[in-house]
């Protein structure tokens, strides 16, 4: 081998050892500023690094009038999360995150969060740049902290952030990933038993809404047991026990004047839900979970179902739907983990289109809390075959949906 080779061997393994060394180093969430490994620059200035994987196989069999036998097979990179957060000042932190935001089409790493933070006291603080809307628990759960690993994909309609994955200004989205550009004022009161989120955002761009109309978001949720702890307005969709007794109910409302249609049939948005979480820890030790949401959304003042069914446009939800599942933590430990059961009903029912509904049952595998995971279900329902479509044409028929999620944070 040539010198100039063996230089760019050297070269080419330092390269490897760096972009592996930073991998396992940011394995987290974008929510913990402490999370991974963090460096003091001095007494007021902080930089922390960390990262999260979220990667699955699924198998779902083909509707009726297809192939009955044969069954779809798919090795997916749901997530690979890198995060970078900091300290400037004691008043002022920034965080900036990435994603893989079109994984299955080979994955672009893209902006996920890029957020200045004015942190004054626990009753009053200012996010501004790139953030999740407030919305309801599984929105602020995000991926990595809700309680079942398929929450998106088989669940209830998306808010407009998070209704296209890439953000794009031909009337076809108001976000990414349940983020969007814009400011949140958020803050705690009542010894932190009420938590609220107001923000202000771009909401959809172009199309419908030609005169730039700001999409207003709101959360408002009250602990009526133990106060649950989480960055920012944050949240979990459990705690594995380690937080205490927890009874919590939330509310959100998102409101955007021409936030739904086209150019030539634009319709005014708004989403309203309510979410609850019941955590209790058994004398036992055992821990027993139930989540439950419910979302009626609306479009006014235009948006007909013959523009829906022509196609095109922002195609938002209207009707109502609901997700409820429960799930128990046995206290004992079998190898490195704990096994916790679930069953899971998600029911849709579009205003403009046909009900769709499916059932879950699966078992988590709890290694590390939400930082070391695995996750077997099987499903079943029409929400897998008629998905997002609220045409009044949607067709689809009740198929069966296998699935193994492994999940890895530090």
């Amino acid at each position: 081998m040539s010198g100039s080779e063996q230089q760019l061997a050297i070269g080419r393994q330092v390269r490897l050892i760096c972009s592996t060394t930073m991998a396992f180093l940011t394995l987290g969430y974008v929510a913990d500023t402490q999370a991974g490994a963090t460096f003091k620059i001095d007494d007021t200035k902080w930089v922390s690094v960390g990262a999260g994987l979220r990667t699955s196989f699924r198998a779902q069999e083909s509707a009726a009038g297809g192939d009955g036998d044969k069954w779809s097979n798919d090795f997916n990179l749901d997530n690979i999360r890198l995060y970078i957060n900091g300290q400037v000042h004691k008043y002022l932190k920034v965080e900036f995150n990435t994603d893989c935001q079109t994984c299955s089409n080979g994955g672009e790493v893209r902006v996920l969060d890029a957020i200045g933070k004015f942190e004054v006291n626990p009753y009053a603080n200012l996010w501004v740049g790139r953030m999740l809307v407030p919305a309801e628990r599984r929105e602020m759960n995000g991926p990595f902290y809700s309680a079942v690993y398929n929450i998106f994909s088989a669940g209830t309609p998306f808010e407009p952030s998070d209704y296209n994955l890439v953000i794009k200004s031909d009337g076809t989205s108001a976000g990414s990933f349940g983020r969007d550009d814009g400011a949140t004022f958020w803050g705690a009161a009542l010894d932190g038993r009420f938590q609220y989120a107001v923000g202000f955002f771009r909401g959809l761009r172009g199309g419908a809404n030609a005169d730039d109309n700001i999409l207003y978001a709101q959360r408002f949720a009250y602990n009526f047991w133990e106060v649950e702890k989480n960055p920012g307005y944050y949240t979990s969709g459990t705690y594995y026990g380690k937080g205490g007794d927890i009874l919590t109910v939330g509310v959100s409302n998102q409101y955007q004047e021409d936030g739904a249609g086209t150019a030539l049939d634009a319709g005014n948005f708004r989403g309203t839900t309510a979410d609850i979480l019941l955590e209790k820890v058994l004398p036992g030790g055992g821990v027993i979970t139930l989540n439950g949401e419910y979302k009626n959304y609306g479009i006014s003042q235009g948006y007909s179902q013959a523009s829906r069914d022509a196609g095109g446009g922002f195609d938002m939800f209207e009707g109502n739907a609901f997700d409820v599942s429960g799930m128990y933590l046995f206290p004992q430990k079998i190898g490195i983990g704990q096994f916790q059961p679930f069953l899971r009903y998600v029911n849709v029912a579009p205003s403009t289109s046909a009900t769709r509904e499916v059932y879950e049952a699966g078992l988590n595998y709890i290694i590390d809390g939400h930082n070391a995971k695995v996750f077997a279900s099987y499903q079943y329902g029409d929400l897998l075959s008629k998905g997002l479509n609220y045409k009044t044409t949607a067709t689809g028929e009740d198929v069966s949906q296998m699935m193994v999620g492994f999940q890895w944070q530090i």
